[in-house]
């Protein structure tokens, strides 16, 4: 099939997602807790990713699928969005490639209308698979016409597979968690760091992985702007996913509550000062600000998949370059200034795009924005953009010439899953 028809295909996908889109926003309520306005808002940006999946024709048209004619490729789908999860299955379709998905078991019903929407247009080109993940991952190991796997979720469920991926010669692209510095400078534009700091850390009640999790604030500023972010907090609106007033709703992960109690107890234990919110009703965690976390509280070192900001004071640029740096995820980056920050901004940064590693590289990010708002910094994500990081936050792991290799930094799923021809 040709690129063009690879591509008339994708086009009658967006139109059937348009239309279904009020069943998207409902299943996303009832599986995982999402907000209808998140929902809404991500399938709008998703579907005028899909369209610029034209813009790829040239590079496309010359590549192969990963494997060959009629290979497959694997793709594990977590369950911290609804819409976006379209991006990666057909990214790796407009490849050349057959697609094998697994969505996460908390989003079962979404992933039947998913099923339902992509039958009668893709037929057996994209096939839903409903196991465990374990299984999944498994059999698309030893299944000899799964040439590769694309895997979304916790690093720590992929490590131990490393020497299988090794043995089989078969190619992982891994993205995984982010627990992204967010850092404020004296000199930066104070509203429009607020505005992105709760915009991004917010969507989806903080269930994404390049919501902002340590958030650090210089010390001249630090309680003028911990106390706007805690006005900001108070005034989100908390309740049921389906009304399309609503900011912040219940989370969709047991254990992800659990975590946040944890860390919550042990910063007070160790000091900080819980100044908004940090009440916990079943799976309902109340937007929460935290002041004076310190580096070794759980809230720091784990990601924090909720509505809960910790922060933290710093004194100059070496002391917070040096605290950013010092952690095993190193997904995306904010930073908010003047030359400081410029120069912070390029102390973190990675490469353009990833490239073979001697090992996992720590202290480096995929995505570092200065001075810009995610939703500009993430624009084009998935197609257009390359996106993923260092560190245990994202991967490849790939044999070359019988040689296996790491690759880290910011990918394309549809180069990575298709070779020149």
């Amino acid at each position: 099939m040709s690129f063009d028809q690879r591509f008339d295909k994708v086009k009658e996908l967006i139109l059937a997602l348009r239309q279904r889109q009020d069943q998207m926003i409902t299943h996303a309520a009832l599986d995982l807790q999402f907000a209808a306005k998140d929902t809404a808002h991500e399938l709008n940006l998703t579907l005028e990713r899909l369209e610029t999946f034209i813009q790829l024709r040239e590079s496309l048209v010359t590549r192969r699928p990963l494997g060959g004619p009629d290979s497959w490729v694997a793709v594990t789908l977590s369950y911290n969005g609804s819409a976006w999860l379209n991006l990666v299955i057909t990214a790796a379709y407009m490849a050349g490639n057959k697609v094998l998905v697994k969505f996460s078991s908390k989003g079962a019903r979404l992933m039947s209308l998913m099923e339902e929407i992509y039958r009668p247009i893709f037929g057996d080109d994209i096939r839903f698979y409903r196991a465990r993940g374990q299984t999944f991952m498994e059999e698309a190991i030893k299944n000899p016409n799964v040439s590769g796997v694309v895997f979304f979720g916790f690093d720590g469920h992929v490590l131990p597979y490393q020497e299988a991926f090794r043995q089989s010669g078969k190619k992982l692209i891994f993205e995984g968690p982010g627990a992204d510095p967010f850092i404020v400078f004296p000199d930066a534009d104070l509203p429009l760091a607020l505005s992105d700091l709760i915009a991004a850390k917010f969507a989806y009640s903080g269930q994404t992985c390049t919501a902002p999790k340590r958030i650090f604030i210089h010390k001249s500023i630090y309680q003028q702007f911990i106390k706007m972010v805690a006005e900001k907090v108070k005034g989100l609106i908390v309740g049921d996913p389906e009304d399309k007033s609503v900011e912040v709703t219940p989370l969709a992960s047991d254990l992800a509550v659990a975590r946040i109690q944890a860390a919550l107890a042990e910063a007070v234990v160790k000091g900080a000062e819980i100044l908004v919110g940090g009440k916990v009703e079943g799976n309902l965690v109340y937007p929460a600000v935290i002041q004076d976390a310190t580096d070794d509280m759980l809230g720091m070192k784990e990601e924090v998949f909720g509505p809960v900001l910790f922060t933290s004071s710093f004194s100059d640029r070496e002391e917070v370059v040096a605290r950013a740096k010092n952690h095993q995820y190193g997904l995306r980056a904010s930073v908010y200034g003047g030359e400081d920050a410029a120069l912070t901004a390029a102390a973190l940064k990675g490469e353009d795009y990833c490239h073979p590693v001697p090992d996992y590289t720590f202290g480096k990010f995929g995505t570092v924005s200065l001075n810009e708002p995610r939703a500009q910094s993430w624009r084009g994500a998935l197609v257009t953009k390359a996106v993923g990081g260092y560190g245990y936050s994202g991967w490849i792991w790939e044999t070359v010439d019988r040689r296996f290799q790491i690759k880290q930094g910011p990918k394309l799923i549809h180069l990575e899953t298709s070779t020149p021809a």
